[in-house]
């Protein structure tokens, strides 16, 4: 369902003035939120909308820092299909994300060969978590972030198709399973 161009800006509006409430709204959809970018302005889902996403929280001093590469190798493996790969960095698990805006990008350049898209630092944790991460608990509350490289796939139709925990490798045959589920549907 398509939003005309006034419901979509009045849902816009509802999400900054009460990202809680607005994340309650049965026709919501990931296409209906923005991320900050590092080297500033914003990298709306919306120029994303019909095709799947999988966002990622990351940190650059992690243990789990080695899963941007693989991140990257779904990228670079799906990418003409129709796959994003959005890396959103967030301090909330153990500050292990020191660096700042342009910085980190680099850092996961020149360390893990990243090229997909990436977010300036973002809260992914309640309370104040980004709206995203709100919407996404309220999809599904028992497959929150509870630390760093939890993986979101958002389905082409902009619904929560899928959740993995830290653990799952992004390059796990489930995830690209389901990847590859999204990509074949019309």
């Amino acid at each position: 369902m398509l939003m005309r161009r006034r419901e979509a800006v009045i849902l816009l509006g509802s999400l900054m003035a009460s990202p809680a409430r607005a994340v309650g709204l049965a026709d919501a959809r990931a296409s209906t939120f923005a991320f900050d970018r590092p080297e500033g302005g914003t990298l709306p889902l919306s120029e994303f909308a019909g095709k799947p996403i999988l966002v990622v929280n990351t940190a650059t001093a992690c243990g789990f820092a080695g899963q941007l590469a693989g991140m990257q190798t779904l990228w670079t493996r799906f990418q003409d299909r129709g796959l994003t790969v959005i890396g959103v960095p967030s301090p909330d698990f153990g500050n292990q994300e020191p660096l700042d805006g342009a910085a980190i990008v680099e850092a996961a350049r020149k360390n893990h060969g990243v090229t997909f898209p990436m977010t300036a630092k973002t809260r992914v944790r309640m309370p104040g978590a980004h709206p995203f991460y709100q919407w996404a608990a309220a999809e599904k509350p028992g497959e929150t972030p509870r630390w760093n490289f939890h993986k979101y796939l958002v389905a082409r139709d902009g619904t929560l198709a899928s959740a993995f925990a830290t653990q799952v490798e992004p390059t796990d045959p489930r995830v690209i399973s389901a990847i590859a589920a999204e990509l074949d549907r019309a």
